[in-house]
């Protein structure tokens, strides 16, 4: 079949060429419409519990995530110059399109009682008036409780402005447009008042994440593209080989991108990853079959000859290197997280295309030129590297018992190592710590504890029963119970703008600010009618977003700082025992969501779902080598020899500290499908060359030594450099990815050629055929 193929494509080269161009060009004019994701999409499916209660408070109380804060401090915010530049920067901020909405001290409303008024209704009145003086506006601000501590910290003299971006245009490029232009009036301000402006919610967090996703995808993809060009260069000697190899790889990065839009999906931070993938895993393509070309032809010196039996030989030996390396990817298809799908997907689909445009545009190409020198094939050659090798072999045949008891050692001592790892993960973990988004996160949760979402649902389980005084009374409770976790903003809820029309009934008494008894409870009612012609629209909207149209459902709001995976279940936990000794769970439900829920419920479905793929993976790699070589035992041998390297990776992993989150984990299976591909390579050269050498197994493992040595290690080396690269990422999880993912190439390049060598020695009993 192999070489029917090969026939094929030399006969009819200029064809296969021409369709390459005219396919690959179709699929580019795709991949430039390829666009950013800006959406979360969600980690867990959507048929987990914890999915469908998000979705469910979603249409009950809107959005959870499209509060975006400023932050600044200030020793005197109200001097009058600086007030009226903050006054005029809100203004400008509200004047921006999809700014829905802003919670900010120049726009402070209080609530006062119609004096004289027969329908006792409440009004809302702006507190910085025009028409008031500064100071008494000044004086009746700081009179007002609902806001001390969120709008203001009075201990550190900083500031907070919440402002709520449309969620439509949240999940379009629109957002870029929204941040960008908040920022830019925000630092106009800033500059002319001599602060220092802060920003962070999920909008702006996930805004800047998109926008360092797109660049860093244009950065990893050149880099890898730059060290891949050098050093094929020093490798072959060759521009043509250098030129040619870049431009296959090249399409290879097309058809990804137009894949991706074809099927619909957008840019994220993992199917960025994808076209550094594809030029990372495409390389060694290149190099297996030109290798073999120039081996041919320094045999033969027939260049036909030599393509010829390039395909026949190495086309079913890269068919399955780049299968495996296909399943170590195309696993996480088969999980339920959609961002796991898409990734896997079009990983596992991009690199099964690149092997086949390898294949055919390679001969093709190299049909057309010259013959290659002297000087090209030098590296077969290396006088080092065969030294190096030599030795290996003398180890391996002479000392195998060595060998083995040395890698068995390494493999315990990985075990403790193993041991060792954590499970840990943050919403903005994958950010350095001086990045700006992680600087000023902390900025507010030092002055405000914390801005991520965490809602606190209540059911009281029939209609009118959120507005009762036994559960207002206990929202309170829970609320003051809530004020003492260091790690939570302060709570809002419909219980602080009860509180807050208390004191309006009042006359403003900020001492009459808190839940009404069952005295004045009869007096407040007829000011708490939540209907749009009672003369009070503010008020009725800052109550409405705290309790459903039927006042069955109450929530209570707060912002939690960014605690971790670990920490955040046992403040949960705390959380639900204190609400549980408050609420009767007989007469109420209790339901934590929002976003920090999510992301904390996500992050521990992905970690699953990649083990899960990961042993996936492994039973398809197995499947597809025993189809291959159609030997249990020198499957066994092979899958000892990649477990070694993964086992180190996970062992250094326990001693640095190095957590287990989605980015780390992720690691494996990847590394499992591409460190096979030296494994077969290598098994495929030896089944080969058993019958040249009379079924002699030593004499036929020096032998695949010598031939494949060489080419293991460039490749290895070239692989290893090439996740190397994603060391230019800022993402810490990127970077973890390409220095864990280098290190089991690496290590695996060893194994094969040492452990490996010495348990076929060993173990494999081959017998000549009859």
């Amino acid at each position: 079949m192999w070489k029917a193929l090969a026939q094929f494509v030399l006969r009819f080269r200029a064809l296969v060429l021409l369709v390459l161009i005219v396919l690959t060009s179709i699929m580019g004019y795709f991949a430039s419409k390829a666009k950013m994701r800006y959406e979360m999409t969600s980690a867990i499916p959507t048929d987990n519990p914890k999915y469908i209660e998000h979705q469910n408070f979603k249409k009950m109380f809107g959005e959870d995530g499209s509060m975006l804060v400023v932050g600044f401090s200030k020793d005197n915010v109200f001097e009058p110059q600086f007030f009226q530049q903050f006054t005029a920067w809100q203004k400008n901020i509200k004047a921006i399109d999809g700014v829905e909405n802003m919670l900010s001290i120049p726009t402070a409303i209080n609530i006062k009682k119609v004096e004289n008024d027969s329908t006792a209704k409440l009004i809302t009145t702006q507190v910085f008036d025009a028409s008031k003086g500064h100071d008494s506006s000044v004086q009746e601000f700081l009179n007002l409780p609902f806001y001390r501590n969120l709008l203001y910290n009075p201990e550190t003299k900083t500031y907070l402005t919440a402002i709520y971006l449309n969620k439509e245009k949240l999940q379009t490029a629109e957002r870029m447009r929204m941040v960008k232009e908040i920022k830019e009036v925000t630092e106009k301000f800033a500059q002319a008042g001599k602060i220092e402006a802060h920003y962070s919610g999920l909008p702006f967090i996930r805004t800047e994440f998109a926008n360092s996703v797109k660049y860093e995808m244009n950065l990893i993809l050149m880099a890898s593209l730059l060290l891949t060009a050098v050093v094929l260069f020093l490798f072959f000697r060759s521009i043509s080989a250098v030129i040619f190899s870049v431009l296959i790889v090249f399409a290879g990065v097309l058809w990804a991108l137009g894949l991706l839009y074809l099927m619909d999906y957008r840019i994220s931070i993992l199917t960025a990853l994808v076209a550094p993938l594809v030029v990372v895993i495409g390389i060694p393509n290149c190099i297996y079959f030109l290798n073999k070309y120039h081996t041919q032809f320094a045999i033969s010196g027939d260049k036909r000859i030599a393509l010829t039996t390039m395909i026949e030989r190495m086309g079913i030996v890269t068919l399955f290197t780049n299968l495996t390396a296909a399943i170590g990817f195309g696993v996480f298809y088969f999980t339920k997280s959609q961002v796991l799908k898409e990734f896997g997907l079009i990983a596992g689909i991009s690199i099964l295309v690149v092997f086949i445009i390898s294949l055919h545009a390679i001969p093709a190409i190299f049909s057309y030129l010259k013959a290659p020198q002297a000087r090209h094939t030098a590296y077969l050659d290396n006088k080092t590297l065969t030294s190096v090798l030599l030795k290996l072999e003398y180890w391996v045949l002479n000392h195998k018992k060595y060998v083995t008891t040395f890698w068995t050692a390494i493999l315990l001592l990985s075990l403790f190592g193993i041991f060792k790892l954590k499970t840990l993960g943050f919403i903005v973990d994958d950010l350095p710590k001086q990045n700006k988004i992680y600087t000023d996160l902390k900025y507010f949760e030092k002055n405000f504890h914390g801005v991520m979402p965490l809602e606190i649902m209540i059911d009281t389980k029939k209609k009118n029963g959120a507005t009762t005084l036994p559960t207002l009374q206990k929202l309170d409770a829970l609320s003051t119970e809530l004020t003492q976790f260091p790690e939570l903003a302060k709570p809002l809820s419909m219980v602080e703008a009860i509180k807050f029309a208390r004191q309006a009934y009042y006359d403003g008494d900020s001492s009459s600010y808190g839940v009404p008894n069952s005295f004045d409870i009869s007096f407040l009612l007829p000011y708490l009618r939540m209907k749009g012609s009672s003369g009070n629209p503010q008020f009725t909207k800052l109550l409405s977003s705290f309790i459903d149209s039927s006042k069955q459902y109450a929530r209570i709001s707060v912002g939690v700082a960014d605690i971790g995976s670990d920490k955040l279940p046992v403040l949960l936990d705390s959380i639900r025992q204190k609400a549980n000794g408050i609420f009767d769970t007989s007469r109420y439900q209790i339901t934590f969501t929002g976003t920090s829920i999510v992301f904390l419920e996500g992050s521990k479905f992905i970690i699953n779902s990649l083990r899960d793929s990961l042993l996936l993976a492994l039973v398809m790699i197995i499947l597809c080598m025993v189809f291959l070589f159609r030997s249990w035992r020198i499957v066994a041998i092979a899958i000892i020899t990649n477990i070694i390297p993964l086992a180190i990776t996970a062992g250094v992993m326990g001693y640095c500290q190095i957590h287990l989150k989605p980015s780390t984990v992720l690691v494996f299976s990847i590394a499992l499908g591409i460190a096979i591909d030296v494994t077969i390579r290598f098994l495929v050269n030896y089944k080969q060359d058993l019958p040249k050498y009379n079924y002699q197994i030593p004499e036929t493992i020096s032998a695949t030594i010598q031939e494949t040595g060489i080419s293991i290690i460039y490749t290895s080396l070239i692989l290893a450099a090439g996740f190397i690269v994603f060391l230019v990422s800022q993402f810490d999880g990127t970077q973890a990815l390409g220095y864990l993912t280098a290190l089991t190439l690496f290590m695996a390049m060893i194994t094969n050629l040492t452990i490996l060598p010495a348990m076929l020695v060993w173990f494999d009993k081959q017998k000549k055929p009859k």
